[in-house]
């Protein structure tokens, strides 16, 4: 059907009279219609987005199930492997207790090692042997040839010894052995029959003179603190060949007994401390 310019012209007055009559102008209209496209637009990409959303999350659960199959075929569950990580966060956490426990243990140790070491101004040696810290004193100081009778000298250094350790509250708590030890040259007869009656008879000379009570010139610890023991040549620092290695040898030894919680290798902490 063709129109007629005529009739056009006849339409035009009536559609410009319905648009006004919808209370909107032209350009309010225009706006609307470009409200709507933002509308329009704005909702396309949230739905492609949810569509994204729900084809992620479909390829996790299909992940998760192959997981599970292949956890299944190696005779494994995620509530297994759930429990040994419970058990594995708890072995670590014990574990760093005692690692903390140990570096407790270091520390007093370091501790001891710095204390007793002020007794080095007299003299005296202080080490690690056999994972025990030992104070060592000079046998031919303390005691003449063959006798287990105290030296003046020795008494002074003995005096000397047990005031360090009665003025430090840590170290007079602490448990000690006194060590008799001898050369390998054999003693015969006498009142000590042989080398483990010497130093026997040494260590508890020292231990004597030790706890004994200040008011009578001894070194005034503890006795219940204190025990004494005698190993011959069963222990020698030197071989035997030399008057110098058996001189070593002869030798008193003051031996800090560790606490249970002390039970560990003593020579790695020394090597830590000292390297």
């Amino acid at each position: 059907m063709k129109h007629r310019p005529g009739m056009i012209m006849a339409w035009l007055p009536l559609w410009l009279c319905g648009v006004a009559a919808c209370g909107y102008t032209q350009d309010e209209w225009d706006q609307q219609v470009r409200e709507n496209d933002r509308l329009r637009s704005e909702l396309q990409q949230q739905t492609a987005a949810q569509e994204k959303c729900e084809a992620d999350h479909a390829a996790a659960m299909r992940e998760t199930e192959q997981l599970r199959a292949a956890l299944n075929e190696r005779g494994l569950t995620v509530e297994s492997l759930t429990s040994d990580l419970d058990r594995q966060r708890k072995a670590l956490e014990e574990y760093q207790i005692r690692l903390d426990q140990l570096e407790e243990i270091r520390k007093r140790f370091v501790a001891l090692r710095s204390k007793l070491e002020a007794l080095t101004r007299f003299g005296l040696k202080v080490s690690v042997r056999d994972n025990r810290m030992v104070i060592q004193l000079p046998g031919d100081v303390l005691f003449a040839s063959g006798r287990a009778d105290l030296r003046a000298e020795g008494e002074d250094i003995l005096r000397q010894v047990a005031e360090v350790i009665r003025g430090d509250a840590d170290l007079s708590r602490r448990e000690f052995q006194v060590a008799g030890h001898t050369d390998a040259t054999p003693l015969r007869g006498g009142p000590f029959q042989d080398n483990w009656g010497l130093s026997a008879m040494r260590a508890r000379s020292v231990l004597v003179f030790l706890t004994k009570p200040t008011a009578d010139k001894g070194g005034g610890l503890a006795p219940a603190s204190w025990s004494a023991a005698g190993y011959g040549d069963t222990d020698p620092v030197a071989p035997n060949d030399s008057d110098a290695g058996r001189q070593q040898n002869r030798r008193v030894e003051l031996v800090v007994l560790p606490n249970v919680e002390e039970m560990l290798n003593l020579d790695d902490l020394v090597r830590e401390v000292h390297p």
